[in-house]
């Protein structure tokens, strides 16, 4: 690492939460001599990146700003510099640099200094809103506002694997959510869907989360744990309410998959080109009687495998009297076979969209995993 390097990162480290890119424009001023430095963030939608300050937000897919999100590499175009911003596969946006230096070495270190400014901003996001103001293109609904602060990040990228979740309608989604977790040894995904509308389903499906955490914070195994979420559930709603929720555990060594199927999503597996939907026991949805028994199923995926959550927003979405699930679903899923999971989840909302004619009316969730196999 230069000194030139070392001095930005520490002024990232060092600088007050709101004013990261103001005191990183200064010290990349001193330091390779950049006039212009703009933070480029993805929007809610995964459909604009939007300027920290006051700009035009960059839409069109050809942009080398979008060039860079999607192939997560720096680019340079006409002496402005783009490089990915992102933490742990969590792509949070763009830095935009100008004039960009002409040493090669210079253009790794700012990239470097990119994916460390991804780490602070998430390390300070609980302490502003700077950040998250500035990534929204319209108003959050309070549904959607309490949705997102859910979630774990919008994708993730280990050794072993590689996922991605996206929320749709994006500015007003209820009750659809997602959440993961890994220590290494395995990764834990679960999709939930609160019954209700609004804030009523806002409010179920946090409920349904922080039980599921809990539990698997004590060390539950999967079927405990859909049932403490179930008794959290009941407990307060008696039965009147209740959230459908699919549990999934992958062991990151052997590949075997457990899964709780509590009214779920559909499971759909990519495996050499071709679509299966999992056949999965149907289980009663958290909360919907007292005391409910759950039961795992255990399957085995191959290297390469890749699997779909699609809850009913997206299969059953309807576009000329005709449901996405049985005219179009399986024709793209195969399509998007070499995408990396991010990229796969925003190109089937695209083509949900495209195919309902407008923004979804009901919620809808898509989450993508792709298993790459034990790494040492």
């Amino acid at each position: 690492m230069s000194g030139a390097e070392d001095r930005a990162r520490r002024t990232l480290t060092e600088a007050p939460a709101d004013l990261l890119v103001d005191r990183l424009a200064g010290e990349l001023l001193r330091s390779y001599g950049i006039t212009e430095v703009e933070l480029l963030q993805v929007d809610y939608r995964l459909s604009a990146l939007l300027p920290l300050t006051e700009g035009e937000p960059v839409e069109g897919p050809g942009h080398p700003a979008w060039r860079c999100f999607d192939h997560q590499e720096p680019i340079v175009a006409e002496r402005t510099g783009y490089f990915p911003v992102s933490m742990r596969g969590d792509r949070r946006g763009v830095l935009r640099v100008s004039p960009v230096p002409g040493d090669p070495a210079a253009v790794g270190e700012l990239l470097g200094v990119a994916t460390a400014l991804g780490h602070e901003l998430v390390a300070v996001n609980e302490g502003t809103d700077v950040y998250r103001a500035a990534r929204r293109s319209r108003r959050l609904t309070l549904a959607a506002e309490m949705q997102w602060e859910l979630l774990p990040g919008r994708s993730r990228i280990r050794a072993s694997f590689s996922l991605a979740g996206q929320l749709e309608p994006a500015y007003a989604v209820r009750g659809d959510s997602f959440d993961w977790s890994d220590d290494g040894r395995r990764l834990w995904l679960s999709t939930i869907n609160g019954m209700g509308e609004g804030v009523q389903a806002s409010v179920l499906t946090a409920l349904a989360t922080h039980a599921l955490r809990n539990a698997r914070r004590a060390g539950l195994g999967l079927a405990d744990q859909a049932a403490l979420a179930d008794q959290a559930v009941y407990a307060l709603h008696r039965g009147e309410q209740h959230v459908s929720a699919l549990l999934l555990e992958l062991d990151l060594a052997g590949g075997v998959l457990t899964v709780v199927d509590a009214g779920s999503p559909r499971l759909v597996l990519l495996r050499g080109g071709e679509v299966v939907e999992q056949p999965l026991e149907a289980q009663f949805p958290l909360g919907m009687f007292d005391g409910t028994d759950y039961r795992e199923q255990r399957f085995t995926l191959r290297r390469g495998d890749r699997l779909f959550v699609l809850s009913d927003g997206v299969v059953e979405a309807t576009g000329q009297n005709v449901r996405y699930g049985e005219s179009a679903l399986d024709r793209f899923l195969r399509r998007t076979g070499p995408m990396e999971p991010l990229d796969a989840v925003r190109s089937l909302i695209g083509d949900l969209r495209a195919f309902v004619a407008g923004d979804l009316v009901d919620d809808a969730v898509v989450v993508c995993l792709d298993w790459t196999g034990p790494r040492p």
